[in-house]
Formats: C-alpha cells, structure tokens, sequence
C-alpha cells in the first residue's frame, strides 16, 4: 500500500471530528466561540490525519499575515556599519520573541525602492510597520495609517504628527552633556550637529543651544550626517572657525569618534585641550582612546518600546500612552 501523496484537507478533519468545516476553522484560528468538547474532537483528528492549516488560506481568512515590517530609510552601509541600528533590531527581536510574529527588515534606499516598498506594505503583506532613521516630511507613515496598517515610528521626523512613535528626550541629553562641559570650565564649546531634516538631529542641536545661552556662552557649529566620516571633516572645520576650541559635542558616538582622530592629529591632548562627549552610548564608546564620555540612550529598550505599542495596536487595543519619550543619561569617561 502506498503513502498518502496528497496534504488531508479541512474538510476531511471537520469529517474525522464530525462537526463542520467553520468549526474547523474557529479551532484551526483559535477562536474562543467553539465548545470544549468538539475543540478536542477537532484537535485529535488533525493529530490523527497529520493536517497542516494553510497559511495562505488562513491569511485570507482571519486578514492576518503574521509578520511586521521593520523599515529602515538608509543605506545598508549605514544600516549595518552604525550602533544604532543593532540595538534597536535586537530591541525589536527581542519584543516580539513571544508574540509569534516574524519580523522583516525593509531597505528603502532610493525613491524607486521607496515606492515599490509602499505599494507591498499597503497591500496586506504585513500586520503592521515599525520605521526609523525618517527624515522630513516623509509620506509613508501616513499613507501606512490612511490604508489601515498600523504603525510605530522610532523617533519624530519634522513635519509629523504620528499616531504612535518612541524617543528619546534628545534634547536634555544634550543639555546636560553640554553643562557637564562648562561646569568643567570650558569656554569654546562646539558641537558635530546630526541632519537638520531628522527630529533627533534638530533636537540635539537645540539642547547644546539652550545650555551655551543660559551661560552666555558663543556657538560654533559644524554639520555631520551621524558617520565617522562626517565627525571628521566637521571638527575640521570646527578647528578651522576657533583655533582656542576646548571641547566638542558630537551628537552621535561614530561623529565622536571621528572629531577624536582629528584631535589626535593635531596634537590636541583629550580632555586637557579638548575635551570630547558624544551621544549614543555605543559598545564601542569605553575602547575609544581616551575611553569617551556620551549621553547614554537605551535603543533596547526602545525596541522593545516600539514593538509593544506595534503588538497592541496590531490587536485592536486601545494604547493609553501612545508616544513613548525614554530618559537618557551622561556616562562620563576619560575623555570629558
């Protein structure tokens, strides 16, 4: 006698149990509205024909796919060269490790991707989308909502009003990062400020603001994009504008890290000529030379943070806090 060549059907379980195809698919769904009695009636006999529900009909069924997107509006160089990312995604990971849902990570690096990715997230691909590193004015969370999939963003682009979203309070970070500095004496303080068209670039620059004004105190700004490279032609020209610069402010540990190479090769001593405090708290931040001084966030915790707002969203909850703004706090390190 030869084996089954064919997968047993719904109908053929709802046969073996003896009720209906429906109630099949109430067990098969986990619907609460079935009797305990035909639950196990129906659960023994997909043991007993080996029945594997359909994801694709159950998809079309219950409206569920099981999965959210994770979008990410860089390049996969930044994507997979920064802390940033990691921790957030292991955050994410880690939030969604017992809700079954699977989790898939979206690239939008160009305009044309961008487009493409819109078309596939608004068509019932996914339950629901997590996005970060967005910059101004950008449609997609909106559009996302308008087209009923929920939606969490990982910080507040300029221009938005989302639904949901998890921060940082970047702002104070960087305040008291700055005041760190001038409560140690120093006078010419400038700072490696992020992208203008990002909420976190424009609130970190905002906190050094507010701190060189209430000591009255001259600004010197220089502009990066949250890369290594970019810390290092900004403290060029921060060198350049004041030659007596005593210390720096990066808005992102990789841009730290790129004004401390610069120092060094100027002949600049860290922290007795200059002293140097970052943002970000990255695992690489206690090696650098000297070990750096940053303004610890915890991106953990906020993906976590975002997958839990997501999770409750996705079942139809109704989220009492909906924006999330997580405290950060200065380590202090050699370099500061």
């Amino acid at each position: 006698m030869t084996g089954r060549s064919t997968r047993p059907t719904l109908e053929e379980v709802a046969a073996r149990a003896g009720v209906g195809r429906g109630t099949v698919s109430r067990v098969v769904n986990g619907s609460p509205r079935v009797s305990e009695q035909a639950r196990e009636a129906v659960l023994r006999a997909i043991e007993e024909l080996g029945y594997v529900p359909n994801r694709a009909a159950r998809t079309l069924v219950t409206r569920r796919t099981d999965t959210v997107a994770l979008v990410v509006a860089e390049s996969d160089q930044r994507l997979f060269g920064e802390p940033y990312f990691a921790g957030i995604i292991r955050g994410i990971s880690n939030g969604l490790g017992d809700t079954g849902l699977q989790l898939l990570l979206a690239l939008a690096r160009s305009p044309a991707e961008y487009g493409r990715l819109e078309e596939y997230l608004t068509t019932q691909h996914v339950d629901g989308v997590l996005l970060t590193s967005l910059h101004a004015e950008d449609p997609l969370p909106a559009k996302l909502e308008a087209n009923g999939v929920p939606t969490v963003l990982g910080g507040c682009p300029p221009g938005l009003t989302p639904v949901s979203y998890v921060d940082v309070d970047n702002r104070s970070g960087a305040r008291e990062a700055v005041g760190h500095l001038i409560a140690g004496g120093r006078r010419h303080i400038g700072t490696i400020a992020g992208p203008q068209d990002m909420g976190v670039g424009i609130d970190r620059l905002a906190g050094y603001r507010e701190a060189l004004a209430d000591a009255g105190l001259p600004e010197y700004v220089a502009y990066g994009d949250f890369g290594e490279a970019s810390g290092l032609s900004a403290a060029e020209k921060l060198l350049a504008a004041e030659p007596r610069l005593d210390a720096v402010f990066a808005a992102s540990d990789p841009m730290a890290f790129g004004a401390l190479r610069i120092l060094h090769r100027r002949g600049r001593r860290i922290p007795d000529d200059v002293a140097v405090i970052g943002f970000d708290d990255s695992s690489a931040a206690p090696l650098a030379d000297p070990p750096l001084s940053t303004v610890h966030q915890s991106l953990e915790e906020m993906g976590v943070e975002m997958a839990r707002l997501l999770v409750s969203r996705i079942g139809g909850e109704t989220v009492a806090d909906p924006v999330v703004i997580l405290q950060p706090h200065l380590v202090i390190r050699e370099s500061a």
